[in-house]
């Protein structure tokens, strides 16, 4: 098989021309093409209005034409295909229950985000029985709580846009990108996978891949049933409230039901994908002192702009047609300011809407979400600022500071709007940052009454919400960002506050073996610190699985089944 890469197509084309345009670059008939798989497609819009996809395939070839095109080959984007990858522990079953008979244990998985979703799935398959443990609810039962506090502001501190089946992500975009090097295949298999339970196809090529709210929710379900006919269980509305441990090595986990009742489960392995909003968790094992170190994060606010103007700005006068199939336009801004302090938009949803994702009691933050067609006529993202640990309360020297500048920031919205979404326009934010107006004429049909927002909101100044160096740092930003895409700092586009759950503050340590100093204990995924979004974290889970799997059917056994 061989890889194809730099193949220009219209942004409206067939498989038929793709072919011609593979066998072209090969100097062959397209009839000796047997196959042809797409890989990747991402889009350039370099001379707008002319737009076109850049694509990669992998093809199969008649009689010997691969190995002769490759012997004699000089052109630098043909090559041979990449093996794919193979999760090497499939068709365990019969091992894994003999291991499981002999007396060892079957794993336990707590928190059922993408991390230990995909972990349980893999350890699953391998035929070890993991026990997931989830605080939240089922997916379907969790939406009904997330759209009840949406319209009416009642709070399920354990079922809502942070915690339930799906983990943070399912009430977001739904982005699958990721910018990890996938030189084992990893990233192509979890999207994959995500696409055999339900996500769209074109998740497997697209350079910036979507699923969307309403059918992440079906998705999560799908895997979630898959693992149980597979010997999985997930026990939902159950939280683990301590940690066992027997000369360094952990021995099991002590859960509450929803019944409040507590009670001990015994494991030898323990997965903790308890993403970033755990909070009462990490604070649970600093006092069991399991080793964890504050990490950098970033806050801001969202603005919203008429996805016209994005699409204008990303798009150019592009036909109808085209405009069209391509969807609602993203886009993807860093600057750096005079502060030294980076900038950049975070979670862009094209098409979306602002939500309210608290998890707390008498605190607010926010997040974007969109559904998979993109269509609510706005865009929206974070304009976030990059702290370091030296800024948080003490200059992190608790682990658990950025935990608490968090908080902190959240409690200020929550009073700032009392509970509602704080929003501000453009012009009055840097009015109030820099005692004056400073105004220009709006380019935009926008007006603060037609937000797009999941939740109850209010004007607020949050010009007040972070330090005056974090403000001039957003304003520097916004100001070079208005060059890049015109009308982007517009006086009036509605700012919303605040954005604080961008990632992890905290690290839990693991070592080059992925577990903790604990023995047995593997941290993973974003709250871990180890990922930053929905496809890293499912490929950090993978990895899990693989690392654990080791432990019950031993090195040689990856070995033999990797050929």
């Amino acid at each position: 098989m061989l890889r194809i890469t730099q193949l220009k197509v219209p942004i409206i084309y067939s498989e038929q021309d793709l072919m011609k345009k593979a066998a072209k670059k090969l100097r062959i008939p397209s009839e000796k093409i047997r196959d042809l798989k797409l890989i990747r497609r991402s889009l350039d819009a370099r001379k707008k209005p002319e737009l076109c996809y850049v694509c990669t395939v992998d093809v199969t070839l008649a009689g010997g034409e691969e190995t002769r095109i490759l012997k004699g080959k000089k052109d630098p984007d043909i090559n041979p295909a990449p093996k794919p990858y193979r999760f090497p522990y499939s068709g365990m079953k019969e091992m894994a229950e003999k291991s499981l008979q002999e007396g060892k244990k079957p794993p336990i998985v707590v928190g059922y985000g993408p991390a230990g979703m995909v972990c349980a799935y893999y350890l699953s398959l391998a035929g070890l029985k993991p026990l997931v443990i989830e605080r939240g609810k089922k997916a379907s039962e969790r939406r009904r709580d997330v759209e009840r506090f949406w319209k009416e502001g009642v709070l399920d501190p354990d079922s809502n846009v942070q915690f339930g089946e799906g983990g943070a992500g399912t009430f977001s975009d739904g982005k699958l990108n990721t910018l990890i090097k996938d030189k084992d295949g990893r990233c192509r298999e979890v999207l994959s996978l995500f696409a055999s339970m339900g996500a769209p196809e074109e998740i497997c090529y697209d350079h910036k891949p979507h699923v969307g709210t309403d059918l992440l929710i079906g998705m999560v379900e799908n895997l979630r049933k898959k693992t149980e006919q597979l010997g999985g269980q997930v026990l939902f509305e159950t939280k683990m409230t301590g940690l066992l441990q027997k000369d360094g090595a952990i021995c099991g986990i002590e859960i509450e039901g929803k019944d409040g009742k507590t009670k001990n489960l015994s494991c030898d392995q323990l997965v903790l994908a308890i993403g970033h909003s755990a909070r009462d968790t990490f604070y649970m094992l600093q006092r069991q002192q399991i080793q964890l170190e504050a990490k950098a994060f970033a806050v801001g606010f969202r603005v919203i702009h008429p996805q016209n103007v994005i699409d204008l700005d990303q798009y150019g006068n592009a036909d109808e047609k085209s405009k069209e199939a391509l969807g609602a336009a993203a886009y993807k801004l860093t600057a750096r300011t005079d502060s030294g302090r980076g900038v950049y938009s975070f979670c862009m949803c094209p098409g979306g809407y602002v939500v309210n994702s608290s998890s707390e009691p008498e605190s607010l933050c926010i997040n974007g979400m969109s559904y998979h067609d993109r269509n609510s006529g706005y865009a929206n993202s974070a304009i976030i600022i990059s702290i370091d640990p030296v800024d948080y309360p003490g200059g992190g020297n608790d682990p658990l500071s950025g935990i608490a500048f968090q908080r902190q920031l959240e409690k200020k919205a929550y009073e700032m709007a009392g509970g509602a979404v704080p929003v501000e326009r453009y012009k009055d934010f840097v009015s109030g940052v820099k005692g004056s107006d400073g105004s220009k004429k709006s380019k935009q049909e926008l007006t603060i009454e037609d937000l797009p927002v999941k939740g109850r909101w209010q004007e607020a100044p949050l010009h007040e919400m972070l330090p005056s160096e974090y403000n001039n740092s957003f304003i520097q930003a916004m100001t070079q960002f208005g060059k890049k895409l015109p009308g982007f700092d517009d006086d009036t586009v509605p700012l919303c506050g605040i954005e604080s759950r961008t990632s992890s503050p905290v690290r839990i340590l693991r070592g080059p073996d992925g577990q903790s100093q604990l023995t047995g204990l593997y941290p993973v995924g974003e709250g871990a610190g180890y990922a930053g979004g929905i496809t890293s974290a499912a490929m950090d889970g993978l990895l899990a699985a693989e690392r654990i799997c080791r432990q019950y059917f031993g090195k040689e056994k990856e070995e033999a089944n990797d050929d």
